[in-house]
């Protein structure tokens, strides 16, 4: 192994070891309780709506389509969790950034679907990303339970949530990685809720 080759494998185990260290101080109540709104919305029919920006985007499309399929063991069923990323619709998106500005391309997603008892989940890496807060507000505003997945030191969406679950870390890659293993751990939550649940019935 050269030299370069060795301080590139000395930076992946730092990068890994970090992310094991933050990995550690999960806030595991607040997973869980993500887990009972989630499935609380599951049982009454309430929608969720996750959005993000650049990499939470794709967490939140991610976490999208876990929610809608994994959370499903028997494909006969006909009960399932009425979810949607507000990053995937690109016309739309387009459309309110071009003509409105890109402050309002999640707000008025929510304004056109989203109703009281529904379900909003931002997630941002510094939570200051202004079109992430101006959807959070409506959606407060409007009866939206809301939980925002931070890194950093939370940013302003940390103290406007309903439900913060937060990885303080002034590192975007690995405050990315905790969230995408949070969001793992919610949609087998909630995997395991829906089948308790059906056990019961």
């Amino acid at each position: 192994m050269t030299e370069a080759s060795r301080r590139i494998v000395e930076g992946m185990q730092e990068h890994i070891q970090r992310t094991l260290e933050m990995l550690r101080q999960i806030d595991y109540p607040a997973v869980a309780r993500l887990v009972d709104k989630l499935h609380e919305a599951y049982e009454l029919g309430r929608r969720v709506f996750i959005f993000g920006n650049g990499g939470s985007a794709a967490t939140a499309s991610h976490m999208a389509e876990d929610l809608a399929k994994s959370t499903v063991k028997d494909m006969t069923a006909q009960k399932r969790l009425r979810v949607q990323s507000l990053t995937d619709s690109v016309p739309f998106i387009s459309a309110l950034g071009n003509d409105w500005g890109y402050e309002y391309i999640f707000r008025e997603q929510l304004v056109t679907n989203g109703s009281a008892g529904d379900l909003a989940i931002a997630i941002s890496g510094s939570g200051n990303s202004p079109n992430l807060l101006s959807a959070v507000e409506w959606a407060r505003q409007n009866g939206i339970f809301t939980c925002g997945f931070t890194g950093f030191n939370g940013g302003k969406l940390k103290g406007m949530v309903d439900l913060s679950i937060h990885s303080p870390i002034l590192d975007m890659e690995i405050a990315e990685n905790c969230h995408m293993i949070e969001v793992h751990l919610v949609v087998g939550g909630l995997r395991s809720r829906i089948k308790a649940s059906a056990a019961v019935a």
